[in-house]
């Protein structure tokens, strides 16, 4: 069986509590898959990086790597930046299977979840 981690990857923060979100996703699917891998990543500012995190996840023989960016929409960041990152980590791991998930913000599930919230506020639901 192919031992497979995710990351949840973020922009990151000065501040340290600007994660707590991401924590609570991880907490929120470790409680419904205990035992599988999901940790965090951050472009800046935080610990880990995106690369310190795949290479302590290679160095455990995680043979595939999922990345679910934390972000509402592909900005540069994500059109840029993170491919260039992913296509270094490949190189370098070459039996690793990275794969990117689709933006969060996108997904439409999560687009109506924010909808639903917008209407709430306006008294809608």
């Amino acid at each position: 069986m192919t031992r497979t981690a995710l990351i949840l990857f973020a922009h990151g923060a000065r501040h340290p509590d600007w994660a707590e979100p991401m924590r609570r996703v991880r907490a929120g699917v470790l409680a419904q898959m205990p035992g599988t891998r999901v940790e965090l990543a951050f472009l800046e500012f935080l610990q880990p990086t995106l690369r310190d995190c795949v290479e302590a996840l290679v160095a455990e023989d995680f043979e595939q790597i999922t990345v679910l960016p934390m972000f509402i929409a592909r900005g540069g960041h994500l059109q840029r930046d993170l491919p260039l990152l992913l296509d270094e980590l490949r190189q370098r791991h070459p039996r690793t299977r990275f794969e990117l998930a689709a933006t969060i913000g996108e997904v439409e599930s999560i687009v109506q979840a924010m909808a639903r919230h917008a209407l709430t506020l306006l008294g809608a639901a």
